[in-house]
């Protein structure tokens, strides 16, 4: 009788203590093994019983506020120095406390996209292999990796969770790797290995999907150029505006960080969507900057690689060799365009063009490294790919010249330039002899034309052009005419 006594009043215990602990709440991407974001105003935030007071201890800092009326409640840490110390985040309010474990402040990266982003360290194999290289260059790489400066948090395909489908962050183990965008891996790799601090990436991304559903709907309810052409919560057909969002980014934010990495397009593209991809690309930017009230958030994205779009046959949209270069085009002009932007190529990335997820993972990721590491932590390296800057005719020749070439062009395979096409007066294009003259320099000439008026570099969707800057970084396509024709 005594002991059933004991039991009943310790089971009555546990449930006032689950209820009231219920009132205390924290979003699933703040917890243990997290990274919090040097050098800018951390928010923490969650919910409590409502008009608690909720206090927020961590290394010296405590800040208190009081929950609002529905129990939310956000509070501001100071501007922190990065440091791999693991420390304890405490939160309180009334008799609760959660304390949350091996914390520690670094840099904080989102990588988000469709299914060249979601491919993951431990997918690889469902992959094809590189011809080039280690062919098991990534699966060593996924197999060896701890790195303990690197956190990860995966978010799970759900759109069916009540709270950001996650399990949280995670220390570094060929467990909490597997799932992670290799990319995005390879990105924070290189960003601790230069850094020497705590790097945490959360990698968010889906296979075949548009940008319209990466996209708060508000950007284009808001919009001028979209907003009238919405219907039941799409634009023109496309996938559910914020269909992604929604589950996947809204319910991270306002996690501080300090930027996103970003490889979609495949999914646009083969909807046709060429003209207008570049001011969806700046909604996109736009609504997360807004969404995150942060409007210094940095956004590298990746050029959409060569692959062979014309030969689908059961698109609503018709393709043809010319597409690609197009899209790319526009994914282009959005660097141009939005502030805190930046591109990389990978148009010598591929190995087999009817594969649209090329491998080399691990050089996408350093690539778009270089981006974050000379632009938002000041290091000297050269992180920019050569694109055309002028042409002019010298008699029969056109002359080239040349941007960000990093000490001088170069060709991958020491031989000529190629996927040169330059054009006569009537248009019409024809394959040109190319010469490297000068570090920034290419003359071009074809024997059936005196007079070229037009010019054309990797515009085509099987272009892996072998043109390089110092840094070994590929040539931007371009198509250029000259003003007077």
């Amino acid at each position: 009788m005594k002991k059933r006594l004991i039991l009943t009043l310790a089971l009555m215990f546990a449930v006032v203590f689950n209820a009231s602990s219920q009132h205390l709440r924290l979003p699933k991407v703040i917890g243990d093994n997290m990274v919090l974001q040097q050098g800018k105003k951390v928010v923490v935030w969650g919910e409590a019983a409502p008009n608690a007071k909720v206090e927020v201890q961590f290394q010296k800092q405590k800040h208190r506020t009081t929950a609002n009326e529905v129990g939310k409640w956000q509070v501001l840490l100071d501007e922190m120095k990065a440091t791999d110390k693991s420390q304890n985040l405490v939160v309180r309010s009334d008799d609760e406390t959660l304390i949350l474990k091996n914390v520690v402040v670094g840099e904080v990266w989102l990588a988000s996209g469709q299914s060249n982003m979601e491919y993951s360290m431990a997918n690889h194999p469902k992959y094809a292999k590189p011809r080039r290289g280690d062919r098991d260059y990534q699966q060593k790489a996924y197999e060896s990796a701890s790195n303990p400066l690197i956190r990860v948090m995966h978010v799970q395909k759900n759109l069916k969770a009540d709270t950001l489908p996650s399990y949280g962050w995670k220390t570094l183990t060929q467990e909490s790797l597997k799932p992670v965008s290799a990319a995005a891996y390879f990105f924070a790799e290189m960003l601790a290995d230069s850094l020497k601090v705590p790097v945490g990436v959360i990698s968010s991304a889906w296979g075949g999907t548009s940008i319209e559903a990466w996209t708060p709907i508000e950007a284009y309810v808001e919009s001028e150029q979209f907003g009238d052409k919405i219907e039941r919560g799409k634009y023109l057909g496309s996938e559910e505006i914020g269909k992604r969002y929604n589950k996947m980014i809204a319910p991270i934010i306002p996690y501080t960080m300090r930027g996103i990495i970003w490889y979609q397009g495949e999914q646009n593209l083969i909807m046709g969507d060429v003209d207008s991809y570049t001011d969806k690309q700046r909604l996109l930017i736009e609504g997360w900057r807004n969404k995150w009230n942060d409007q210094n958030l940095s956004f590298y994205y990746v050029q959409l690689a060569p692959h062979i779009y014309s030969q689908r046959r059961n698109d609503v949209e018709p393709k043809t060799w010319e597409t690609l270069p197009l899209f790319r085009y526009a994914q282009e002009a959005t660097m141009y365009e939005v502030e805190g932007t930046g591109m990389v190529v990978i148009t010598d990335l591929v190995d087999k063009l009817s594969d649209i997820h090329p491998p080399y993972k691990w050089e996408v990721g350093r690539r778009l490294a270089r981006w974050a590491l000379a632009n938002d932590y000041g290091c000297d390296m050269e992180y920019k790919n050569a694109s055309f800057e002028s042409m002019q005719v010298e008699g029969n020749r056109l002359i080239v010249t040349f941007k960000d070439v990093a000490g001088g062009l170069k060709t991958s395979n020491g031989e000529a330039p190629d996927w040169f096409w330059i054009a006569d007066k009537q248009g019409r294009f024809f394959k040109a002899e190319a010469e490297l003259i000068a570090p920034d320099k290419v003359a071009l000439r074809q024997e059936r034309i005196k007079r070229p008026v037009a010019v054309r570099f990797g515009w085509d969707e099987t272009a892996t052009p072998n043109l390089q800057n110092g840094a070994g970084l590929p040539v931007i396509p371009f198509k250029k005419w000259l003003e007077v024709r």
